[in-house]
């Protein structure tokens, strides 16, 4: 492929380079093959802007590089400097030239907590409504057929724009997926062709990157204001913090916006009964009041369905049909996952790893509790440690008994971890080895207890170190159940 061909649409190129030939594209200099495009991006830890000279020395073709950037001479061969302000931007742009092909419908979404649910129940509408259909994220990429595409929890443009040819190649014409904050700041979505895109919520979260909350909200915001086109729509949850402002972003950028939820207005969730496990939802929209059956636990996955139900109507599915489409909808691996019951009381595994998240996870538990409601969780290290002690505080305001243990302490010592958490966890039991702390969790259970195990949800692996040693909250509450039984 041709530099213009890749580049050419957004930036101005001398008429002698437009013609240089493209085998690849990569921001990594150690990727760098002969006759590739190598982008220079700003690092965290280090300026791509320094490994320029080894892009070059591996037989680069071209290199994109910020406006400060310190320039070796060119090489001997035919070579393009190409300067631009943003090579972050220009670097999403150029994967999705370079591997063109996207799904037709795509549609993104965003917040602190339930981004995963809501991409995984949008697939599951599109699929409902006949539609062959893909999500992306955290959990990866998934389709009806169980086709594996590999982990892409926080995809680089280059990655994330060649699955979406492949899935594109395969059939694939709805897709949804995460966005999450990082991914939007560091423009790695830029690329993407959106059709509609969603909001939850915002909460603490992500603080050790952004340097604000309000920061951590522009990131976000950029979805709504920069990557959607006036005239499509925005789905917003109307219950979710700081939900006015992305309704009054959207409008700035001349969106059509659509909220949903208990306060929502195109999508009203009028009432809810419980039964079990499962929820009685009554709908309102502009066709009338529509009944529904969940089968997943807590008012917030009724408004993670609502919202995932208003991004399919964003993309032409009959709001009747969407709606209806609730009722089949099964729930993500590791969202208030029941693992198993023992002794009248049952195990249930979330993702919850944020103040808010942890929070809506025990309240959503509570009712089913006529015991005691157990809580077992920990804090990832090299993150946001502000949380920790917050975390700590609303567990043991929600839950009866708090296990504190590790969750991925990474670098961090553990004890130290802990220790931050505890601080705001006045009589909590400490269980540093997060296997025992489980199985300590189930040896309590009793008739009408509910123990939650908190923080890694999906995970299979447990960081420790640099190294990743396999570890499943689930597995483990279920060997601990097994081996157990009932007393």
């Amino acid at each position: 492929m041709k530099l213009a061909e890749v580049v050419g649409t957004y930036t101005q190129l001398a008429p002698e380079t437009a013609g240089i030939e493209i085998a690849g594209l990569t921001a990594d200099s150690r990727q760098v093959k002969p006759g590739w495009l190598f982008v220079a991006v700003p690092g965290s830890k280090a300026d791509g802007a320094r490994f320029i000279p080894d892009a070059i020395a591996a037989g680069a073709s071209a290199v994109i590089h910020g406006p400060d950037a310190q320039l070796p001479p060119p090489p001997p061969r035919p070579f393009a400097f190409i300067r631009s302000k943003d090579p972050r931007r220009l670097l999403a742009r150029a994967a999705a030239c370079f591997h063109y092909g996207q799904p037709e419908v795509t549609v993104a979404v965003t917040g602190t907590s339930g981004k995963s649910s809501v991409a995984d129940f949008t697939r599951q509408i599109f699929t409902a409504a006949g539609f062959e259909a893909a999500s992306l994220g955290t959990l990866g990429v998934a389709r009806a057929d169980g086709t594996v595409y590999g982990s892409l929890t926080t995809p680089d443009p280059v990655t994330l724009h060649r699955t979406l040819a492949d899935l594109a190649r395969d059939g694939v014409t709805h897709l949804a997926f995460e966005a999450s904050s990082h991914g939007l700041d560091q423009r790695r979505l830029d690329g993407v062709r959106l059709t509609a895109a969603g909001y939850t919520n915002l909460g603490h979260d992500h603080l050790d990157y952004h340097p604000s909350i309000e920061d951590y909200l522009a990131a976000k915001l950029r979805l709504f204001d920069t990557l959607l086109s006036a005239g499509q729509t925005a789905v917003v949850c109307a219950d979710g913090a700081r939900s006015a402002d992305v309704v009054r972003a959207a409008r700035g950028n001349g969106l059509a916006v659509m909220t949903v939820g208990i306060a929502g207005a195109d999508l009203r969730l009028e009432r809810t009964r419980r039964e079990g496990f499962r929820q009685h939802l009554e709908v309102r929209h502009a066709g009338g009041l529509v009944p529904v059956t969940l089968d997943l636990i807590g008012t917030y996955q009724a408004t993670n369905a609502l919202v995932a139900a208003g991004l399919a109507v964003a993309a032409g599915v009959d709001t009747e049909r969407a709606v209806a489409a609730i009722g089949g909808l099964r729930g993500v691996k590791g969202r208030l996952e029941v693992i198993g019951n023992r002794n009248g009381g049952v195990a249930v595994v979330d993702y919850a790893h944020k103040p808010d998240a942890l929070a809506a996870a025990l309240e959503a538990l509570r009712p089913f509790v006529t015991g005691r409601l157990i809580c077992v969780f920990g804090c990832g290290g090299d993150r946001d440690r502000a949380k920790r002690p917050v975390m700590g505080g609303i567990s043991t305001r929600l839950a009866g008994v708090t296990i504190v243990t590790d969750d991925n302490p990474r670098t961090e010592e553990p004890a130290a971890i802990r220790s931050e958490i505890l601080a705001g966890a006045p009589g909590a039991i400490e269980i540093g080895d997060r296997g025992a702390a489980i199985r300590a969790g189930v040896e309590m259970l009793q008739p009408g207890d509910v123990l939650l195990i908190a923080g890694k949800g999906h995970e299979t692996g447990q960081i420790v170190g640099d190294k990743v040693l396999p570890f499943s909250d689930q597995d483990v509450v279920a060997e601990a159940i097994a081996a157990m039984g009932a007393k």
